[in-house]
């Protein structure tokens, strides 16, 4: 469901209608699916996010993406916007909390040449630069609540105005956004907008840490492994049942991305072809009792 402010201008009308259009060429939609990158893993609930990722591709409305640190929440945005009518179209990604809040503006809705000092040229912001595509806030929380209001209101207007400019352009992002942090937290401490929230949570798709899922522990780390060895041009090396243990026992608190970090120090300082446990190197700051379960 799509919402218009009044009075509707012509061109915000043309576009969406445009955008709803193509909502029904699956040909496009599989074309970009080829090039998509997925999430590795088959544990109910990896295939969870794969079927609600297929669901809500081929819809308009925000998305929240929520969780850990190194879950893969771009990884799912990236399937979002792959899955759209949007995939032939910018996917832009910005960190929230890398930007100095002074350069905020500038950097989501452009400048114009002589606005400031230093603005020597026209540049075109975060969202020009997706426009027809995806805008994916990672991080969002970060952002101070300045700026959550004129983030709000471009959302809202679906326009925004550069730095020095007279008049709003029109833009047609779809906004995806993701953070580690309890944004409901936020709204309550009062440090995030509530009407901010509303507006970018319609969907909250949550990304489950490492150790909820950890049957599919062996496919990432061979995923991994043989990417690695690619880049390494050798061929990938295996776990030995005792580094498989090893991995088993880590709680992960970097989750996959941590995984990852592991078997790249692994396959650096071990050139054999099988990684033994002394090879696995985590730093302790958790554990977990072995689910044999899983192991098995």
């Amino acid at each position: 469901m799509i919402f218009l402010n009044k009075p509707v201008e012509l061109q915000t009308l043309r576009t969406l209608v445009s955008s709803a259009l193509k909502l029904d060429q699956p040909k496009v939609i599989e074309a970009c699916d080829s090039a998509t990158p997925e999430m590795i893993g088959q544990s109910p609930k990896i295939e969870k996010i794969r079927a609600l990722v297929d669901k809500l591709g081929r819809s308009l409305a925000p998305v929240h993406i929520y969780g850990e640190s190194g879950t893969g929440k771009e990884l799912v945005a990236r399937m979002l916007h792959n899955r759209s009518h949007r995939c032939d179209k910018p996917f832009i990604a910005v960190n929230c909390g890398a930007i100095p809040a002074e350069l905020m503006e500038s950097e989501f809705f452009g400048h114009r040449k002589g606005s400031f000092t230093g603005a020597s040229q026209h540049k075109e912001g975060l969202f020009q630069a997706a426009e027809g595509g995806t805008l994916f806030l990672d991080e969002i929380a970060e952002l101070p609540l300045e700026m959550q209001v004129k983030l709000l209101r471009a959302i809202q207007e679906k326009s925004v105005r550069p730095v020095g400019a007279q008049k709003e352009e029109f833009v047609d992002v779809r906004i995806v956004s993701a953070t580690h942090e309890d944004l409901s937290a936020r709204v309550e401490s009062g440090e995030f907008r509530e009407d901010l929230y509303y507006r970018i949570n319609v969907i909250e798709l949550k990304v489950p840490p490492l150790r909820e899922h950890l049957e599919d522990l062996p496919l990432l780390a061979n995923f991994f492994l043989k990417q690695l060895a690619t880049e390494m041009g050798r061929q990938p090396p295996r776990l030995s049942e005792c580094a498989m243990q090893r991995l088993y026992q880590h709680g992960f608190p970097g989750n996959v991305r941590e995984l990852e970090n592991i078997l790249a120090r692994a396959i650096t300082l071990n050139d054999g072809d099988l990684i033994e446990a002394e090879d696995i190197q985590t730093d302790n700051r958790s554990s977990n009792t072995p689910d044999t379960s899983v192991i098995d």
